[in-house]
């Protein structure tokens, strides 16, 4: 038993949002009770006490696109790559370092990418992969990783005809065996999709393969209208609009996950949000590789599901959230845009679409639900009540604000110090492992 107390618990429970003096008590993976510090500590007087001394304590974050294959590219230079739009990015220097990394490169870059979501108080998230270097048992490297870190995941690998039939089948392939693995799983902890990178590097018997080898109760994640050269791929080679081959190909409906959807028009959003498929934007990734703003607000007004990512930009999504506010305001002229769209989208959107992929309850600080729970450092300077909350947290905190990260019951860092990691000595692997990757990709 574990109670997390003395702190400002935000629970995102509208029964009771916030409570000035709170504490969370913790047995197994779930939260037992959320009340007054007092009242808790009665309640369970042998429990071990963490305190949160007067920081705020709240739901894990989840993250619904990630990109762990982009965690050893940080600092890292390719000789003669000079991009001169998205398309070149994408090959000059994200296909080129998945096109390098085996599954030990894939293992590590995992280790890294958990250890910064961690600190940042991310306790689920969405990956989206490729290491066309090394496709069979990919998944599974990660998966290792994830278990051993304790992140909650839900993987898939994106399929791509970019290398060839040969690969695109071992990408359907890997997808199918991991979704089989992980909906065997009985700790609630892995999940899986089948994952696509794009349509414009997918042909219609590969799109036929994935279909054929889905299994049942997994959706779809892919990245939709990124770059306009998508869109002008698609109404070329196709004669119509993105989304309608999705349909076309009942890629959409709930389970389905659509990242970045920049260049969609009112038709295709009403095809989105008619199936109930799922979206999630990545503010600074789209910002970084200069596509463009989605019509975000637009998706978010017509009630389609749309939740928060990072793209492997960053692994702080409380950037993400700050960078989300103000692009939609910047893009549309209107400073009152996207006050409460994206904090929604956060807080709210983002545990919806997890919970189409793991059972019970998630993003919520309750009886019952279970016990991701962060606390930061943050003490306000100003008034804080269940009216405010979002304010504090865009203004005052980072993802870096993480003192203590604790998921599904399991204590992963406290005091800023992570639990049975030696970190030094991961550090020392990664850090070889990046080395190892220049070295293969520069010669």
């Amino acid at each position: 038993m574990l109670i997390i107390g003395n702190g400002r618990v935000v629970t995102r429970d509208s029964e009771l949002p916030y409570i000035s003096d709170g504490a969370v008590a913790v047995e197994g993976t779930s939260i037992v009770r959320v009340g007054q510090t007092g009242a808790v500590r009665a309640a369970y007087p042998e429990a071990e006490f963490l305190d949160a001394a007067g920081g705020v304590i709240m739901p894990g974050l989840i993250n619904v696109h990630e990109h762990i294959y982009s965690a050893l590219a940080r600092g890292l230079s390719i000789n003669g790559y000079a991009p001169k739009g998205f398309l070149d990015i994408l090959d000059g220097l994200w296909w080129n370092i998945d096109r390098h990394l085996d599954n030990e490169l894939t293992y590590l870059s995992a280790l890294e990418t958990y250890m910064e979501c961690i600190k940042n108080g991310v306790t689920t998230i969405f990956d989206h992969h490729a290491s066309f270097g090394e496709i069979k048992n990919s998944l599974f490297a990660i998966g290792q990783a994830a278990t051993e870190m304790g992140i909650r995941s839900c993987l898939c690998y994106e399929i791509s005809d970019r290398d060839g039939k040969e690969k695109a089948t071992a990408s359907v392939l890997e997808n199918e065996s991991w979704i089989h693995h992980a909906q065997e799983d009985t700790t609630n902890m892995l999940a899986g999709m089948m994952g696509m990178h794009a349509q414009f590097t997918i042909s219609d018997a590969t799109m036929a393969l994935a279909a054929a080898h889905k299994p049942a109760g997994a959706g779809y994640h892919i990245h939709v209208a990124e770059g306009i050269e998508d869109l002008q791929d698609c109404l070329k080679k196709h004669s119509k609009r993105i989304v309608d081959r999705l349909y076309d190909w009942d890629i959409l409906g709930p389970q389905t996950l659509l990242a970045h959807c920049i260049y969609v028009n009112p038709h295709e959003m009403e095809l989105i949000k008619e199936t109930d498929t799922m979206v999630v934007h990545n503010p600074e990734s789209n910002m970084g590789n200069a596509c463009g703003c989605p019509p975000t607000m637009e998706m978010v007004h017509r009630g389609i599901l749309t939740g928060l990512g990072t793209d492997g930009y960053t692994h702080d999504m409380l950037e993400s959230y700050k960078v989300a506010n103000i692009l939609h305001k910047h893009h549309l002229c209107d400073a009152n845009a996207a006050w409460t769209e994206v904090p929604h989208m956060l807080f709210d959107n983002n545990a919806k679409i997890a919970q189409q992929y793991f059972k019970g309850t998630l993003g919520v600080l309750q009886e019952g639900a279970a016990a991701d729970i962060i606390v930061t450092d943050y003490i306000p300077p100003t008034s804080m009540n269940s009216e405010n909350i979002n304010g504090h947290i865009l203004f005052g905190m980072t993802g870096r604000s993480v003192t203590t990260t604790i998921a599904n019951g399991k204590v992963l860092m406290r005091d800023r110090q992570l639990m049975g990691i030696d970190e030094e000595a991961m550090l020392s692997k990664i850090r070889a492992g990046a080395r190892k990757l220049a070295m293969k990709i520069n010669g």
